[in-house]
């Protein structure tokens, strides 16, 4: 008996030997490809928080960077993109107008193909208006089922997102067929701050033969508005104002916009102000808007609905300003003042200089 018990434990010894030998074989072999977002020339803000979150699946993760669309301005992102991080294997570069605008149906197809000759073991896009379009069509198109919204990643198959309008956190792991998609939430990876100078990554076209009519999908680019001004970004500002119903009307807005220039920051909204018409839905932070997590948040006339706090929780500094002495604003604020917020807008406008 005693030696079947010791054979036993030496079977058990050399099939958890040979579990961890496997283990470290699939951490050689993560390979992660990052659809990234450019403007201007340089890589969004948000896809480099992509680029973090593949480091956090592993440190010998082999990561290719995809780029799309067409002109100078592709090709100097790209530049900007094979520097960006240590971890960039290569940069992968889809130069055609059909890439030109945010289109999934066209995106989509090549991603599809990227992943079909790349053979990677996770994508990862953030979780922007392109990200959320891109995503779920290209996973449909390989069969996956994609992970959303992540915050935390533990391992290469264990993330943490929110649910319940981020009351809870919950962990999570991923059991289906490469590559496992997720979009990451880039308030909560950090982007590498220091650029590498001695690793410059290859920069390589994405053949694109598969191109056809068909691919180009139903939808069709029309046009872009947007307001022309000095303030920040609002997912990537470290200052934001935001005003909600408690403002009462797009008139008093315009107080809040002069706070703002005054601090140098980006204006948000809550969704009942954007509702109610005070401002366009671009501003619109919380759920089903911008997620947010500036190092300064300030709330006026905001209430607290669990829908707004889903999407700046994470702020460094949260002030409210409220004169309901028991809005849920208060129950996440580190400081709070009750008192009218016509009054604070008011003296603040007053005492603080203008920028320079």
């Amino acid at each position: 008996m005693a030696a079947m018990v010791a054979g036993a434990l030496r079977r058990g010894t050399a099939t958890g030997a040979r579990a961890g030998f496997f283990a470290r074989s699939l951490r050689r072999f993560v390979s992660t490809l990052v659809v990234a977002e450019h403007e201007g020339g340089f890589v969004k803000p948000s896809s480099l928080s992509a680029l973090a979150a593949a480091e956090a699946i592993g440190k010998e993760n082999r990561v290719s960077l995809l780029l799309g669309g067409s002109g100078r301005a592709l090709h100097k992102a790209a530049e900007h993109a094979a520097s960006s991080h240590p971890l960039v294997s290569e940069v992968l570069v889809a130069d055609s107008d059909a890439f030109a605008h945010p289109l999934a149906e066209p995106w989509a197809e090549l991603l599809r193909s990227v992943q079909q000759k790349g053979g990677y073991s996770h994508v990862i896009a953030a979780s922007t208006s392109f990200g959320k379009n891109l995503l779920p069509r290209a996973a449909a198109l390989l069969d996956v089922s994609p992970v959303t919204d992540v915050t935390a990643i533990s391992e290469g198959r264990f993330f943490v997102r929110p649910i319940y309008a981020g009351n809870a956190l919950c962990t999570m792991r991923y059991t289906g067929e490469d590559p496992c998609m997720m979009s990451i939430r880039s308030t909560s990876f950090s982007p590498t701050e220091a650029m590498s100078e001695t690793k410059v990554a290859p920069i390589s076209q994405v053949d694109l033969s598969f191109l056809s009519e068909g691919s180009l999908g139903k939808s069709a680019w029309v046009n872009l508005k947007s307001q022309d001004t000095e303030r920040p970004d609002l997912a990537n500002a470290s200052v934001v104002v935001t005003g909600g119903r408690g403002l009462k009307s797009a008139e008093n807005f315009k107080l809040l916009e002069q706070l703002a220039e005054k601090l140098g920051a980006a204006v948000g909204a809550t969704r009942a102000a954007v509702d109610a018409g005070f401002v366009p839905n671009e501003l619109q932070v919380g759920q089903t808007g911008k997620i947010v997590a500036p190092e300064l948040y300030m709330a006026f006339g905001v209430s607290g609905a669990i829908q707004h706090l889903a999407g700046m929780r994470d702020s460094k500094v949260i002030v409210a300003v409220n004169k309901d002495a028991d809005a849920p604003i208060f129950q996440v604020a580190d400081y709070g003042i009750v008192a009218d917020l016509f009054e604070v807008l008011d003296e603040l406008l007053q005492k603080l200089p203008d920028k320079k």
